[in-house]
């Protein structure tokens, strides 16, 4: 199927591109920067094996559990030391583009997180050309209703699943789980190097297994459907987390930029609406809550917030801007944040979950933060600690602000005070 030709302005960017750009920009074995593709690919598969006998050899677990009546219908539970009804459960759905990849070899996050207290699930579905996406997302969604039914005590469903596997968790945003008989109790959704909209995958060899029509596509992609969607979060703490690999190709980060509609803005002063604040790095210390308010009206009333870009800064080493804002997410009432993972491909944002120190396995750090309700965003390196803002950054919502980015030198973050 040929690509559609150029079109408007304000059309989708990969219209725009070749049938071979197209192809390029969705084969992430392209783009890799350590190893040759075939080696890149021939690693994936090892450290998931492994990580998979070693999680089988030193966790309690259950095996093959089905949660259907398809021959495809199975999930692996693996459980913290100390075993709770009352655990949370991080559910991982693998990447392989629906027509690869497997549970039994998906166990890469499994003892860093069983070691945090969290019990992991890591789901199967029927691949392509057996499934179709309808019957995948219908088994996802089927499994997630599952484990809520045999462990209705939990503390928490985190969904988290990479690629193909983002695509299938973030589809759970359209669920409506009254058909179900069951609402999870879904916290937070970890959704790693995604695709949202399945429409440019039509016209790409990727779609030979998958048979997928255009109307197919649309019926399947969160990205457009998302404004119609009937769930909403349960519990305001529910938090979605948007990532990319910084070696992940362009059109994966337009996906998840998309998905999250963050400015992709790299430079120092992005165009942006509304006022700019200019914070010299003296003003970041510790607040406590009785300090916050007179450092938030000091923001407001001395001359620190600006109505346009460029101003100079008292410290040129950090800045900061807030500006009003419409998240694709945030409009279905998400609590939603965004992060591109430093240093990392395709690839390697996923086997890196088998490290215990990997940003996106510091759950309890994460789950910290997000109690806190302070989406953290982080990008080009690390940076200072994070709860320095904690305090002053609520005063920000009371004031209309609805995000703010501090500018490191060699980083950035964004708060967003929800």
């Amino acid at each position: 199927m040929e690509v559609p030709g150029r079109g408007p302005p304000g059309e989708a960017p990969w219209k725009k591109l070749s049938k071979e750009e197209l192809e390029n920009q969705y084969s992430p074995s392209r783009w890799v920067i350590r190893q040759g593709a075939e080696e890149t690919l021939r690693t994936y598969s090892h450290i998931g094996d492994e990580a998979t006998k070693k999680a089988q050899a030193t966790r309690r677990s259950l095996l093959h559990v089905p949660y259907g009546d398809g021959e495809g219908e199975k999930l692996d539970i693996y459980f913290p030391r100390e075993v709770s009804a009352a655990s949370r459960f991080c559910l991982f759905f693998h990447g392989g583009y629906w027509q690869s990849g497997s549970k039994d070899t998906s166990a890469f996050m499994v003892n860093p997180l069983t070691a945090q207290g969290v019990a992991v699930v890591v789901m199967a579905y029927d691949l392509a050309p057996k499934g179709t996406l309808d019957q995948m997302v219908d088994q996802v969604t089927r499994s997630i209703a599952f484990v809520q039914k045999q462990y209705p005590c939990n503390e928490g469903l985190y969904l988290c699943g990479h690629s193909a596997g983002a695509h299938l968790a973030s589809m759970m945003f359209l669920t409506n789980w009254t058909k179900h008989g069951v609402t999870p109790n879904l916290k937070g959704f970890f959704l790693v190097s995604g695709i949202y909209d399945l429409e440019p995958i039509v016209y790409t060899t990727i779609n030979a297994p998958l048979h997928m029509t255009l109307e197919d596509a649309q019926r399947n992609s969160p990205q457009l459907l998302l404004e119609a969607a009937v769930t909403r979060p349960s519990d305001p703490a529910c938090h979605v987390l948007v990532t990319v690999g910084q070696h992940d190709s362009p059109e994966f980060h337009r996906q998840s930029r998309e998905f999250y509609q963050v400015p992709p803005a790299p430079c120092l002063w992005p165009e942006v609406e509304g006022p700019v604040l200019s914070l010299p790095s003296s003003l970041f210390h510790q607040k406590g809550p009785q300090d916050h308010e007179p450092f938030i009206q000091q923001i407001l009333s001395e001359g620190l917030v600006h109505a346009r870009c460029g101003v100079e800064l008292p410290d040129p080493a950090v800045s900061c801007f807030a500006h009003f804002s419409t998240q694709t997410l945030r409009r279905g009432g998400w609590n939603a944040s965004f992060e591109e993972i430093h240093d990392v491909d395709h690839f390697e944002i996923i086997w890196n979950l088998t490290q215990k120190d990997f940003v996106l396995t510091q759950v309890g750090h994460m789950l910290s933060l997000w109690r806190a309700r302070l989406p953290l965003h982080r990008r080009g390196g690390e940076v200072g600690s994070t709860e320095e803002p904690l305090y002053w950054i609520f005063g920000l919502q009371e004031a209309g602000i609805l995000m703010v980015r501090i500018e490191y030198p060699i980083s950035f973050l964004y708060f967003t005070p929800f």
